[in-house]
């Protein structure tokens, strides 16, 4: 026999079993899966709805009721659901991780059911330091009622009970407050508890002898008129979420099994700010705080909807991002879509009042949506040169639209353009841009063009050639004292007369200038690299009017120092004008220009007598 044969194989490990820590479990339940002690209770009514919900599955006429009953620092939840057996016991409440929602045929009827991780009960841990479990199975009616009575050291003790112990189905759950956590249990917050959670649920829930559900829910009921309905609904979202709504839109989407309303916040909101939603899954609360259920666009609204269609995560406080979620994203992002086109075809003012408070939100669905921007077209208003307008009208006044892509260009250009008949939409601010430039798509035949510094200065009328000829030393002497700052200066005549000059540059002027000042300022090595980068962007230019009565004067002197202060002067002027951010050179120029008006305003010719 082959030697290697001959020896013996190694024996085959023996299977071991995970071992809990109870107590570490729990303060992982409390301090990172739950966000706050108070889901014990919304653990605690889900399991007595789902034990309802199961024994209704087979005997349909079953009672159903859920009883909470809180004193002196004690909890008693008890309902009329399927009830347990002592192996049922053994295995689903000692069992962590076990759901009996995957056992007896049940899983093919999860939808009916709150609960699916097993892990529901250890909520119960967070806020209590014992467990009792009275139940009587609906199934086996026959059996005993078991009593399993648990410890948050993670042990725990089963036994059966005398029939006269409960001698009808259901469950019964004790509760004991752990050190500190007794006003969890009181019977005012407990209360509390059960209506913010149960308000939707189907079944008879009370907490003493006081129903908690408000059913139908309010967007369900019927009401006298459409007013009387509005009115309720508004009162309904002033005491759910502290403000009284613009208007509220019905988010009923069948197939997905949601029934719910959005509320128009009153004011205007970030469109960064996350918007909080309160969702129901089958009548029970699972958060106050859904993030993710609705397109980003629309954080002009507010939500509270149920729905059986939608995954909890573990924690039952947030949504399970799957394709289901997207679905409903994307379906309830269209029933806020059908709103606003309703308004825009049969409610103006009210589509006025909601735009002069969100245009920001619809202007950036219109961005992506080009029938949104058709619809939208003509109420999204814009800054113009011709005041607030819509885009519609402001395309009928102008054959082409110019824009600017930020509020510092608009600045700049905004007073001259007007005076000089060119139409400027200010697209600096959120989306504008984008939508004026979307326009030729929605309203074929329109012209888009950017307004940049060559098509403002073309706009301007040009000066006579003989005098521009006159005033070459003039202009020689300007052109070389803002020649450091990289800005030429060119002589024109627009209107108003009041404007002695303009400051024009555009985005490739200035990222020019931002090479050309970083290379000044860098080492040998890096000032090359920024050398090599230099490129052929025009300058930005100091355009000074020739109509106006200062420049006249200016363009007189003969002095080249006084011409160089003059003109730092005016190009400071300009640059505060425009609003432009300054650069230290800038600064630097200001105060040297301002010194040097006042010590020529000061100067004292030496060969005439001091006057006193």
């Amino acid at each position: 026999m082959d030697s290697q044969t001959s020896q013996p194989s190694p024996a085959s490990p023996s299977p071991r079993t995970f071992q809990v820590d109870l107590r570490g479990l729990v303060d992982l339940l409390s301090h990172h899966l739950y966000s706050s002690p108070k889901v014990y209770l919304r653990e605690l009514l889900q399991n007595a709805v789902d034990a309802i919900t199961a024994r209704r599955a087979e005997q349909p006429d079953a009672p159903a009721t859920v009883r909470l009953h809180a004193e002196d620092g004690t909890l008693r939840v008890e309902d009329s659901g399927i009830g347990l057996t002592e192996s049922d016991v053994h295995s689903l409440l000692a069992t962590i991780g076990r759901s009996s929602k995957r056992d007896d045929g049940l899983e093919s009827a999860r939808s009916d059911f709150l609960g699916q991780f097993g892990i529901g009960l250890l909520a119960c841990f967070v806020v209590a330091e014992r467990i009792r479990v009275v139940s009587r199975s609906a199934r086996t009616p026959d059996a005993a009622p078991v009593e399993w009575t648990a410890a948050d050291d993670g042990s725990y003790t089963v036994r059966t009970l005398p029939h006269s112990a409960r001698p009808e189905p259901g469950t019964t759950v004790h509760l004991v407050a752990r050190a500190g956590a007794g006003e969890w249990l009181s019977a005012e917050r407990v209360r509390s508890l059960a209506r913010d959670f149960g308000a939707l649920l189907p079944y008879d829930v009370r907490v003493g002898d006081e129903p908690i559900a408000d059913l139908p829910a309010p967007w369900d009921r019927s009401y006298p008129s459409p007013a009387t309905r509005r009115v309720a609904l508004a009162r309904h979202c002033h005491d759910l979420f502290g403000f009284t709504p613009l208007d509220s839109i019905d988010l009923d989407v069948p197939l997905a099994g949601i029934r719910g309303v959005a509320y128009v916040l009153p004011s205007a909101v970030s469109p960064a700010q996350r918007a909080s939603h309160r969702v129901h899954l089958k009548g029970m609360l699972l958060t106050e705080r859904a993030e993710q259920l609705l397109p980003d666009w629309a954080f002009f609204v507010r939500c509270v909807l149920d729905t059986d269609s939608l995954r909890p995560t573990a924690s039952r406080e947030s949504l399970y991002e799957d394709e289901t979620l997207a679905a409903v994203r994307e379906a309830l992002g269209e029933r806020i879509r059908s709103w606003l086109t309703g308004l825009a075809a049969g409610d103006p003012e009210r589509l006025a009042a909601f735009l002069s408070v969100h245009h920001l939100g619809v202007k950036s669905l219109a961005r992506h949506d080009p029938e949104m921007l058709r619809t939208m077209l003509p109420w999204l208003p814009f800054e113009t040169t011709d005041g607030r307008l819509s885009l519609e009208e402001f395309a009928q006044r102008h054959p082409v639209v110019h824009f600017t892509r930020t509020v510092e260009e608009y600045r700049q250009v905004a007073p001259i353009a007007s005076a000089q008949g060119v139409g400027v939409v200010n697209g600096g601010y959120t989306y504008d841009s984008e939508l004026v430039e979307a326009l030729p798509s929605v309203r074929p035949g329109t012209v888009v063009s950017e307004l940049d510094a060559d098509t403002v200065t073309a706009h301007l009328d040009g000066v006579d050639p003989a005098e521009e000829l006159a005033l070459a030393p003039f202009l020689a002497a300007a052109r070389a004292r803002l020649d450091p700052l990289g800005c030429d200066v060119v002589l024109r005549a627009f209107h108003p007369l009041s404007v002695p000059a303009l400051h024009l540059d555009d985005r490739a002027a200035r990222h020019e200038q931002a090479r050309a000042d970083a290379e000044e300022q860098a080492d040998d090595l890096w000032a090359g690299i920024l050398g090599s980068l230099r490129g052929s962007a025009p300058r930005a230019r100091l355009v000074l009017n020739h109509l106006n009565p200062l420049i006249r004067r200016i363009s007189s002197l003969d002095e080249p120092d006084l011409i160089g202060t003059a003109t730092e002067s005016l190009y400071g002027q300009a640059l505060l004008m425009a609003q432009r951010p300054l650069r230290p050179a800038d600064s630097a120029l200001l105060n040297r220009a301002f010194i040097g008006l006042l010590e020529w305003a000061t100067h004292t010719d030496p060969g005439k007598d001091d006057r006193r």
